[in-house]
């Protein structure tokens, strides 16, 4: 199965924000990556606007329809903010305040479940087709066939964070469980969080994960080897 790669340039966005100048612009760096080998591209709209802001989805949804994969949290605002620009794809996340990253899947108490169904939902009647940013275990998988999600984006915080190799290997068993009963159950399978040019080779043995988003190792890459470059090596890993 061939694995689409979807880079995240929120990490551009945050050194811009450092001076609060226009340049690096995001969507300079979109153009880079797609042209380098990117199948699309992935922003986290957070509403503090740490890095990736409202003007910026505006401008690369008008000038790569389609292209945009919007990771945001399940509030009213990020819904809004989805359903004016219309990305072709929104992963919802959960968000925690002070963190520095996404710390993990959606947790899916009864609450969550029913904000989240609600927006899978409205998205669905913009034209948009949703993913969920989950835990690699069986019951998050169906939870999110259940709630109406098209994609799971499974983490990989916990393997790419691993200890041991014995660690290493059981987090690799269950994404790999997790990734076929997605396939079975119909669902478009991603994965995400922590992967670098390493890590993800064996991620990427994995049958049925058709999508990898991948952000800091790339940026950081592209520090030293510059952007296109850092971009068609992870393609080419892929």
């Amino acid at each position: 199965m061939k694995i689409r790669l979807g880079v995240n340039i929120d990490h551009v966005a945050t050194l811009r924000q450092a001076r609060r100048t226009p340049y690096p612009d995001p969507v300079d760096a979109a153009a880079i990556c797609l042209s380098s080998g990117a199948d699309y591209i992935v922003v986290h709209w957070r509403k503090d606007e740490r890095h990736i802001n409202e003007k910026d989805i505006a401008r690369l949804c008008e000038r790569f329809p389609k292209k945009i994969h919007l990771e945001c949290s399940f509030t009213p605002e990020a819904e809004k903010i989805a359903l004016k620009y219309k990305p072709g794809t929104v992963c919802i996340v959960p968000e925690e305040e002070g963190e520095v990253t996404t710390m993990g899947g959606l947790k899916f108490s009864p609450e969550v479940q029913e904000k989240v169904r609600n927006m899978v939902a409205q998205l669905h009647q913009g034209g948009i087709l949703v993913s969920l940013f989950i835990s690699p275990t069986a019951d998050d998988v169906r939870i999110a066939k259940r709630l109406g999600a098209d994609i799971i984006e499974l983490c990989t915080r916990d393997y790419s964070e691993a200890a041991t190799p014995e660690r290493e290997k059981k987090l690799l068993q269950e994404l790999s469980l997790a990734a076929l009963l997605g396939k079975e159950l119909g669902l478009e399978v991603h994965a995400g969080h922590g992967l670098d040019y390493v890590n993800i080779l064996n991620v990427a043995d994995i049958g049925g994960i058709s999508g990898m988003n991948i952000g800091f190792a790339i940026i950081t890459r592209a520090l030293f080897a510059g952007l296109p470059q850092a971009v068609g090596e992870m393609k080419d890993i892929l």
